[in-house]
């Protein structure tokens, strides 16, 4: 039997640093929405980031005090939130703050239990991260990789790896009232 990712539809691209993982993820996103996907990603940051500019706006609201900025345009809008005394959130908290999605690909949370592929490339040196995370569903190398009870995906093949993400995906639930 298949195993299907849980709903919604969350699989992580993990690997260590330099692996390609945002490599892989932005080829994914078209390949998974020209086959009907909508497509949402969260993404972990290790370090402190910002995407705000000092002396905006925007970032004056924040600096001032403000636990949540709101930024809208006519092409986009973002939400801004601070975390202060609130610590970190979990991968759970900030899929529930994301609008609804079919597919939500996930980089980082390395150590989280929900499904992975991991992106794997020998010539780093680095060290599998399979063997020791039962979560990991996959690996995706480019180059080929023996002695592995999971499946290896060939990296370079965007297609055949959309492919394994869709095969374990678990249909969206009809709207209510729907016949």
């Amino acid at each position: 039997m298949t195993a299907s990712l849980r709903a919604p539809n969350v699989i992580g691209i993990t690997g260590w640093s330099g692996s390609g993982k945002t490599s892989l993820v932005i080829r994914l996103i078209p390949e998974l929405k020209t086959r009907g996907f909508r497509v949402a990603t969260v993404k972990h940051a290790h370090h402190a980031f910002d995407i705000d500019t000092p002396g905006k706006d925007s970032y004056e609201h924040r600096a001032a005090g403000a636990a949540e900025v709101v930024v809208s345009s006519a092409k986009r809008w973002a939400i801004m939130h601070e975390n202060r005394d609130d610590g970190e959130p979990t991968l759970e908290e900030l899929l529930t703050r994301i609008s609804p999605a079919d597919i939500v690909l996930v980089e980082g949370f390395k150590n989280d239990a929900h499904a992975k592929i991991e992106v794997h490339r020998p010539s780093t040196g680095a060290e599998l991260i399979c063997p020791g995370n039962e979560s990991v569903i996959a690996v995706a190398s480019d180059e080929r990789l023996t002695n592995l009870s999971l499946p290896v995906l060939d990296l370079n093949d965007t297609v055949a790896i959309a492919d394994f993400i869709a095969e374990r995906c678990v249909p969206a639930a009809p709207a209510a009232g729907a016949v």
